[in-house]
């Protein structure tokens, strides 16, 4: 089963030692249509929508605030509201979101180089310094550190659930999750 939550951000337990939690909003969602346990769902982000899914909302018969759609499994077997009542049970969930982009990074950024030294007389620097080999094999080897685009990639991790309250859709997990707060992402049962 899978859902789709939004970030909140990080916190920690009250007791004693504390633990690093994340807290995760499971959005409201509606499933359109079920195929063999994959389903068309309808969710709200919170921006407007176009016209698109403005003939889409008419197709399925949906209110104005459930503007965007993906496809999840899901335990439902006809169409309705999303079945929740499996994170409860759940004991380890694997939670995938984008990254924070970073843009185009040098290679001391994005891969930890050291950089050259501080004092006078070079142009060192945060420069990459030599990518080739000698004269064979002559080229550079595929999958070399260099600068290039960091961050705004899918993570996924696997975090252990410490509580889930069904009234608000508050999902707490134990460790971080990656992406900025407020962003959206999958949550899956994994145990």
């Amino acid at each position: 089963m899978e859902f789709i939550v939004q970030k909140i951000g990080m916190s920690r337990t009250v007791s004693v030692p504390s633990t690093a939690v994340t807290l995760l909003k499971v959005l409201d969602t509606k499933v359109c249509e079920v195929n063999n346990g994959v389903a068309l769902v309808s969710y709200s982000n919170g921006k407007k929508f176009n016209k698109a899914i403005e003939g889409q909302q008419k197709k399925f018969n949906l209110s104005k605030e459930f503007n965007r759609f993906a496809t999840i499994t899901v335990a439902n077997s006809e169409a309705g509201d999303l079945e929740v009542s499996g994170l409860s049970e759940a004991k380890v969930v694997k939670t995938t979101f984008k990254t924070k982009g970073r843009g185009f990074s040098g290679v001391v950024k994005r891969w930890n180089f050291a950089g050259g030294r501080a004092s006078h007389g070079h142009r060192m620097g945060k420069r990459t310094g030599s990518i080739g080999n000698c004269e064979w094999p002559g080229r550079v080897q595929p999958g070399k550190k260099m600068p290039g685009q960091y961050g705004n990639t899918n993570v996924s991790v696997k975090n252990e659930i410490i509580s889930f309250d069904a009234e608000t859709g508050i999902l707490v997990l134990k460790g971080s999750v990656s992406g900025a707060n407020g962003s959206l992402g999958k949550v899956k049962v994994a145990k």
